[in-house]
């Protein structure tokens, strides 16, 4: 029977795809072989060693300290596109918010008194304040095109925008999903400056704090509007709002309020909205816990933040998973150690990303304690399990 310990409510939906002859799941439980959350910071906590796996209902990982679980042994899954189309689709309800002055208007409407003649005269006096523009033929930049700008650009293609992109780190996989009408820009400078729409999609890390500020707000186009849906930080809020206030940049539409923008008349910001549909939260659950369930009972790594893509079929042997410092002769050491156990080597996968490194390996017949044990002691081995 697997514990599986949830630190914020998962959907049932998801929670489905662990069985309840198998699995028990609870918010309090004790030696929990894996942990299951959403938004819930886990800095401060210290988790239980019997922890396997952590797995995020969703695609930031900030509130968890991935680096620590990974010296641990542990891995840490995502939900990498599992809400991408909720995203998107607020990505593109920010941009017709911003191009017809939409909330504006709106408050205007709404503060209206007086009887239906009245209200007439007063709409047809005060409607050109609001006045817009289209999406139609404007440009949209998109910097980082996973999941998520993918979506967005492909999106705004259909809508009969221009869409150019910048992502240093796009993947093959991810190109093939990308259309061949999205421009490619040589750096952000040169998107910054050639876009009506400047869309941000990428973590938030030492490389892209800040990634818009002054000088990249000074290379836009005068009326440009900013949407901010990936992460506080990456735009510089002081810079920005000096922008707003010379007219410089039309709006910002965010996820993330903040003080230094409170009532700025330029300024949407939506209380963290991006993945609050019913359907990214059911679509993060069941991936994030599919990930987990995999891991624990075939030790199958898909979407680890913090370990490399492992994915074995399994075969009638018996599989061992272990988890290691990414240093050489780790695998000969360990063969070596089910040689001496008298294992026969039926398949074996072995990959490594950055420090660390994960091995699967189906044997010929029952791993004894003893080469567990002797594996174990391995310098460098984080973690072995047998399954």
């Amino acid at each position: 029977m697997y514990k599986i310990l949830t630190l914020n409510n998962i959907s049932p939906v998801g929670l489905e795809r662990l069985p309840r002859e198998n699995y028990e799941v609870a918010s309090e439980i004790q030696q929990p072989d894996a942990i299951l959350l959403r938004s819930a910071d886990m800095h401060k906590m210290e988790p239980p060693k019997s922890v396997k796996a952590v797995g995020r209902a969703g695609a930031g990982v900030n509130n968890i300290p991935v680096e620590k679980f990974a010296r641990l042994g542990v891995p840490v899954f995502n939900a990498p596109g599992a809400n991408a189309n909720a995203v998107k689709e607020l990505v593109l309800a920010g941009m017709l918010l911003a191009a017809r002055n939409i909330c504006q208007a709106w408050d205007f409407a709404r503060k209206l008194d007086g009887d239906d003649a009245t209200l007439n005269r007063l709409v047809e006096a005060g409607k050109k304040d609001y006045a817009g523009f289209e999406l139609q033929y404007r440009t949209l930049g998109v910097i980082g095109l996973g999941a998520i700008g993918r979506e967005v650009a492909n999106s705004a293609l259909a809508l009969g925008m221009k869409v150019i992109g910048f992502d240093p780190g796009i993947t093959v996989q991810g190109a093939w999903k990308l259309s061949s009408e999205v421009q490619q820009a040589a750096s952000v400078d040169d998107l910054a400056s050639r876009v009506d729409f400047l869309t941000l999609h990428v973590p938030l890390a030492d490389a892209t704090r800040h990634l818009i500020n002054a000088q990249r707000l000074k290379l836009m186009k005068k009326g440009a509007v900013l949407l901010n849906f990936a992460r506080e930080g990456i735009v510089d809020d002081k810079a920005l709002k000096e922008a707003l206030d010379a007219g410089k940049i039309h709006a910002y539409v965010c996820d993330f309020p903040a003080n230094i923008f409170r009532n700025h008349a330029r300024v949407i910001a939506l209380p963290h909205l991006g993945a609050s549909t019913a359907e990214a939260e059911d679509n993060c659950a069941i991936m994030v816990a599919e990930q987990v369930r995999d891991f624990l009972e075939n030790g199958n790594i898909r979407n680890s933040v913090n370990y490399p893509e492992v994915v074995m079929p399994r075969t009638e042997g018996y599989r061992i998973a272990i988890a290691n410092a990414n240093v050489p002769n780790m695998v000969g050491q360990i063969s070596t150690a089910m040689a001496k156990a008298d294992l026969n080597i039926v398949d074996l996968l072995n990959k490594s990303r950055g420090d660390y490194a994960y091995t699967l390996a189906d044997v010929n017949k029952p791993i004894p304690d003893a080469a567990v044990k002797e594996i174990a002691a391995i310098n460098g081995v984080l973690s072995v399990r047998t399954l």
